[in-house]
């Protein structure tokens, strides 16, 4: 009988098939944390830059591919970042659409 050594999970933020016990424990220790599209942690004032152009609800503008947004603020919603743009004011970013810059 297979038990629950043999289950394996595939891990979206790392691409890999894991042990379903490994995913767990994981989860665990990651719950809270803010991930951007590829996986990165991402922290208050952190520089991000955007992975595709954005059309800005509101604005009348597009935000385009590769946009650096500096000084980023997290919110009480892991998926949403608070940014500030020179153009746009009170601008709120899915984190699946941005990538931590490091460096």
């Amino acid at each position: 009988m297979a038990g629950d050594e043999d289950d394996y999970v595939f891990d979206e933020a790392t691409g890999e098939w894991r042990p379903a016990g490994d995913i767990v424990a994981t989860a665990t220790i990651d719950a809270g944390r803010v991930r951007d599209s590829a996986g990165n942690v991402l922290a208050d004032g952190d520089s991000v830059t955007l992975i595709k152009d954005l059309k800005v609800k509101g604005a009348n503008q597009t935000l385009k591919q590769g946009t650096i947004i500096k000084t980023i603020r997290l919110t009480d919603n892991d998926e949403e970042i608070d940014c500030r743009h020179d153009a746009i004011k009170g601008l709120v970013l899915r984190t699946e659409f941005v990538r931590k810059r490091l460096g």
